[in-house]
């Protein structure tokens, strides 16, 4: 069990949440390039070195939100249960995100989710910070396969981690380009899922093996 969260730390995260919300609030009425972290900092009442203290660049005041899953993938590796293969456990995780409608699978119709989306991918130096995101999140799965891959070759976890993300990015934008066109994310869960099993099948050396968990 996690131990409860002190009221220091408490505040620091408001204080986050508090400095990005205004941010891409801003963002979204007024275009990316046309707010500064000046402005940033004054609507959200702190001063511009308390601002970079909690985000580094002006662009992770926004794709921070892709930054906190970066992880996500070597944690599933690393904590699947015994018996369960690597991909199996990625694949099953991808699936349960899918089913939640977490906006990370592209299967999220929210309206604020989708501007959210259209935001970051319309301006291209946010696509770039969630590329350099994307490829640390890389790094950090390879890791996370080494010795969990039935290869002796030693660039084999860093191949399946490059697939693996590349992957589920273009799951992702797939499904977010789909529901852009009007689709609703209810709808399209089928087929969303089944694109999944497809995609997971395609990095098996087995097919049979990426076939949906129980």
């Amino acid at each position: 069990m996690n131990a409860p969260m002190g009221l220091r730390e408490r505040k620091k995260q408001r204080t986050r949440k508090t400095i990005s919300d205004t941010a891409i609030a801003l963002f979204l009425e007024h275009g990316f390039d046309q707010v500064s972290v000046v402005d940033i900092a004054a609507v959200a009442e702190v001063s511009k070195p308390t601002l970079f203290r909690y985000f580094p660049t002006k662009e992770d005041l926004v794709v921070h939100r892709f930054a906190d899953h970066q992880e996500a993938s070597s944690v599933v590796v690393a904590g699947r249960p015994p018996g369960v293969s690597a991909l199996g456990a990625l694949h099953q995780h991808f699936l349960d995100g899918l089913a939640a409608r977490d906006p990370i699978t592209g299967l999220n119709d929210d309206e604020d989710v989708l501007a959210f989306h259209q935001l970051v991918y319309s301006t291209p130096s946010l696509v770039a910070r969630v590329g350099q995101y994307m490829a640390q999140a890389e790094d950090s799965l390879a890791r996370a396969l080494t010795g969990a891959l039935d290869s002796g070759r030693e660039i084999a976890p860093a191949l399946m981690a490059g697939q693996v993300i590349a992957t589920e990015r273009i799951l992702a934008s797939v499904n977010w380009q789909r529901v852009v066109a009007g689709r609703s994310a209810d709808e399209l869960y089928p087929e969303a899922v089944a694109d999944a099993d497809h995609a997971y099948a395609s990095l098996c050396h087995d097919p049979a093996g990426a076939a949906p968990p129980n």
